[in-house]
Parts: C-alpha cells; sequence; structure tokens
C-alpha cells in the first residue's frame, strides 16, 4: 500500500479513526476487488492534496470484522468521511476523482 495512505484496523479504530482531530476518509475494501485496486491512485491523489487536513486510510474487510460489521459494510468500496467520530459521508463503489474531491471540499 501507499505510505501515503494509512491502514485502519479492528484495533486502532477508536484511536486513529474515532479519536482523530481531523477528518478522516476510510475506504473498506478487499483484495479480491477490481474496483478497489482502480480506486488506489485516487485516493493517494487526494491524500497528497489534503495533507495535514485530512487523513485518509483503508481498512482490509477480510483482515477486520468488527467494524465493517458495526457500519454495515455490503458493497467494495466503500468510502465513509468520519468527522469527530460521526459518518458525515458515505459512498459505494468507484468514485471519480472529481466526484470525491467535490464532496471532500467542503468538509475538509
Amino acid at each position: 500500500m501507499a505510505e501515503s495512505l494509512e491502514t485502519f484496523t479492528d484495533q486502532n479504530w477508536e484511536k486513529d479513526v474515532l479519536g482523530s482531530a481531523r477528518p478522516v476518509l476510510v475506504d473498506f475494501w478487499a483484495e479480491w476487488c477490481q474496483p478497489c485496486k482502480a480506486l488506489v491512485p485516487t485516493l493517494e491523489d487526494v491524500a497528497r492534496r489534503f495533507a495535514g487536513r485530512l487523513r485518509v486510510g483503508k481498512m482490509n474487510v477480510e483482515e477486520n470484522e468488527h467494524v465493517p460489521g458495526r457500519y454495515n459494510i455490503r458493497t467494495l468500496p466503500t468510502l465513509l468521511l468520519l468527522k469527530g467520530g460521526a459518518v458525515v459521508e458515505q459512498r459505494t463503489g468507484l468514485v471519480s476523482r472529481e466526484s470525491l474531491l467535490k464532496l471532500l471540499e467542503p468538509q475538509v
């Protein structure tokens, strides 16, 4: 995974996502998911553009059961934007760079 993207897990979710002072964009993905792989360059670009203002990371749903179940993640990829520990935006499926930037600009 690119170094600009964080790795979120069931173990670090409370501290790194819910406890974050900055908004957090989380990509729920799996290794076999082709649209998930196609989304990586967009996420890397977003992480660079919003560096210092937004945390961007990925959570593998096959390695983590608790958090995806808690947020009822059923479609991959699913993107959640959390602020202050609460979900403020959610998108499923492959999202274009332009759509994602338009979604994030007012939130970050």
